[in-house]
């Protein structure tokens, strides 16, 4: 049989074409993808143990504009280092040059270099480049300066509890708390290992390039935090803070129809690139505690007993201060009694025995039922870690008293995250959205990943969302003249619980929780922004204490977003 030199030159020609184009690919990946962390291993080139953080992704924020601020990244510091053995008689000398530049305790100068036998030891950490050039200049023989990659928070306390920072974990630098633990396999460099040559890299691992696989997991995260929003409103929060005194406030601002959250703040915070002392300080109190929120669920209260068709604006009751169910009494905040009275004045004066009047009429069963659709009973699914568990014991009890407790925000237990996106149900038409702090994914493969709003459900009709966002711009416009803005719909409540006492289960008589949440535009809201603080002091009603920083809030994001007025 004769051979077919053309056959083969063509199966030869194809096989080095392929060849060629897969040394491209490796060659895109290691001088574009990875070119960043191959110039870092060159500064560095192993002349010591590696005890820095090396390289990590970017978390950032966008601002409104669209350009981007590092809420996390990298920045370069040094380390000083000194051989000992080399100084001998100049160590004085030495000191008084090094001191000059950074300070160095003359106690441990002199356990470092008297009679020392160690050729290596770290004096200082993290000195700043300018520094570290001054150093460079003395030209000491045995004074030694190498690069670090550190992480990096330019925006210091702020959203500190959603950022999160990095620790270690037995020996390993890795993220603890917030975002920083969240993304972990994004953020971490897992896949940057030393190499063994230039051509060795080429071609090692040119499957994984082509497939995508390799550093597909890693890159740098994008936010759903708007810096200058956040800001504003960590600022009002701080203002009301020094005024009253509070345990603990936090706030979050979200996007009631994409679940997107554009502000979290929550105080006391901490600095991640600092030393924190009090390691209570890094939970985050919005997703990782619960808290009795008090009145301003009667607004879900409300549209569950308007959608089912149990009751109306309209419809009315004889509220007599005080009602016993289950030989246990429940009054209004002030005990006294309004008579004949419709459910517009329930939410108009707060009243306690006007929700527990739409509970009765809903029956626990269906209360049960409407609850559990608003999300209380499973995690909101928002990707921040720690997220807390809702104590919803009570709506398993037979007794109807607990029912009517918990329609007024007492008796339960929820998490603020939790609330907020139940109260965004009733001002997006309905729905339960899935809140989320990260807008997209940048892989180091170059691939984007965008996260959309995701619906879990439908909790209550569009019109009853519609007439829910009515009644409380009725509360607004008629009982919250400070809130009440002419050109703007506002739809809000407040909210004023007791606190309970651990030592005996019962209520502390002079300690409360105030909330206060807003939606507006009312019938096409922008923004919810909810706002808690815990046993302020020298005032008894959230209206005292909160008025002003979400009025303050509101009339900023309108502003600032340029919200066109719905009235």
């Amino acid at each position: 049989m004769k051979s077919n030199p053309r056959g083969r030159i063509s199966f030869l020609v194809v096989i080095f074409l392929l060849m060629a184009a897969l040394c491209l690919v490796r060659l895109f990946f290691i001088q574009v993808v990875k070119s960043e962390y191959y110039r870092d291993k060159g500064d560095r080139q192993y002349l010591r143990p590696s005890t820095d953080l090396g390289n990590r992704g970017s978390i950032l924020a966008q601002k409104k504009d669209g350009s981007l601020f590092a809420l996390a990244g990298m920045k370069t510091a040094y380390l000083v280092t000194i051989n000992p053995r080399l100084l001998a008689s100049q160590a004085s000398s030495t000191y008084l040059k090094l001191n000059s530049i950074i300070p160095l305790d003359p106690g441990d100068w002199s356990k470092w270099t008297v009679n020392s036998s160690s050729s290596y030891k770290e004096i200082a950490t993290k000195v700043e480049p300018g520094k570290a050039e001054a150093i460079k200049a003395l030209g000491i023989k045995g004074v030694t300066i190498y690069k670090q990659k550190l992480r990096s928070y330019p925006f210091g306390n702020s959203a500190s509890q959603v950022v999160g920072l990095v620790g270690y974990k037995g020996d390993d630098l890795v993220g603890r708390y917030g975002l920083e633990r969240q993304y972990e396999k994004v953020l971490s460099r897992q896949s940057e290992m030393s190499f063994a040559n230039f051509f060795v890299e080429i071609f090692s691992g040119i499957g994984s390039s082509l497939s995508g696989k390799a550093a597909s997991a890693e890159g740098n995260i994008v936010t759903t935090l708007e810096p200058v929003a956040q800001k504003f409103f960590e600022g009002e929060l701080m203002k009301a803070e020094e005024e009253w005194q509070g345990d603990k406030i936090g706030g979050i601002i979200i996007d009631p129809k994409t679940g997107e959250i554009i502000a979290m703040a929550a105080w006391p915070n901490f600095d991640p690139g600092g030393k924190v002392t009090d390691l209570g300080v890094l939970t985050n109190p919005l997703v990782e505690g619960v808290y009795e929120l008090g009145s301003i669920f009667k607004p879900l209260t409300m549209a569950a007993g308007l959608d089912t068709g149990v009751v109306t604006a309209k419809t009315t009751y004889n509220d007599k201060g005080c009602i016993t169910l289950n030989k246990k009494k429940i009054c209004n905040y002030d005990d006294k009694a309004r008579g004949v009275i419709p459910m517009q004045e329930v939410l108009n004066q707060s009243l306690n025995c006007g929700a527990s009047f739409v509970t009765q009429q809903l029956g626990q069963d269906r209360f049960r039922q409407y609850f559990n659709a608003y999300g209380f009973n499973e995690p909101t699914g928002v990707d921040l870690p720690g997220e807390a568990t809702n104590l919803m014991k009570n709506l398993k009890s037979p007794r109807l008293v607990d029912y009517a407790t918990a329609s007024f925000g007492q008796g339960i237990a929820v998490t603020p995250l939790s609330l907020v996106r139940a109260l965004s149900v009733l001002g997006n038409g309905g729905y339960l959205v899935t809140p989320h702090v990260v807008k997209e994914i940048d892989y180091q493969n170059k691939i984007t990943q965008k996260f959309e709003s995701k619906i879990v459900r439908q909790v209550i009709k569009k019109e009853t969302s519609e007439e829910i966002s009515r009644m409380l711009s009725v509360v607004v416009d008629e009982k919250m003249p400070k809130v009440k803005m002419e050109r703007y719909s506002i739809a809000a409540k407040t909210g004023t619980a007791q606190i309970a006492n651990p030592a005996n289960g019962k209520y502390f008589e002079d300690r409360f929780l105030h909330s206060f949440f807003g939606y507006f535009p009312a019938y096409n809201p922008r923004f919810l922004v909810f706002i808690f603080i815990v046993n302020p002091k020298g005032a008894q009603f959230s209206s005292e204490t909160l008025t002003t920083p979400f009025v303050n809030t509101s009339r900023f994001l309108l502003n600032y977003y340029q919200v066109a007025p719905d009235r």
